[in-house]
């Protein structure tokens, strides 16, 4: 660990022009969040950052949310507890699935909607980000720094 107990670590960012540097650690509670329900029957708790988002979501029975679309962010689910029903439109057809815990949705451009058609609560987190068109997944994979103390 340098002097002071400091260390400071940068990453190469493409298009930037150099190295930018990486923030520190950090937490998001439930304090900080921008908590909202909703009419149609959906609590969702926002944790809102600069370059994401990710919220938790919880639909109570018997409730479906209204059919919308993204033109600009990528947004995936995980669903934590209970069924969740997804339906899109693909092909001018309206689709259907039920997505099951630990199941994971990545709705892309899709015309969609989810609904609670279970007697239980169905809890999800939502990934929210912008894309920037890349396909990053060797970045993804293989960003990891092992350092010792």
């Amino acid at each position: 660990m340098p002097e002071g107990g400091k260390l400071e670590i940068t990453v190469e960012t493409e298009g930037k022009g150099g190295c930018q540097p990486m923030g520190p650690i950090s937490f998001s509670g439930m304090e900080d969040a921008i908590t909202v329900d909703k009419p149609n029957g959906t609590h969702v708790s926002y944790h809102i950052f600069e370059e994401s988002e990710i919220h938790l979501n919880r639909i109570t029975p018997a409730s479906t949310q209204e059919w919308h679309y993204h033109t600009l962010i990528d947004e995936c689910l995980l669903i934590t507890r209970g069924v969740l029903t997804c339906r899109w439109l693909e092909d001018g057809e309206e689709r259907t699935r039920r997505v099951h815990e630990q199941e994971i949705v990545r709705v892309g451009n899709s015309v969609h909607t989810f609904a609670n058609e279970t007697d239980e609560d169905v809890e999800f987190v939502v990934f929210r980000f912008v894309p920037e068109g890349r396909d990053k997944r060797e970045m993804i994979k293989s960003d990891k720094a092992v350092v010792s103390r």
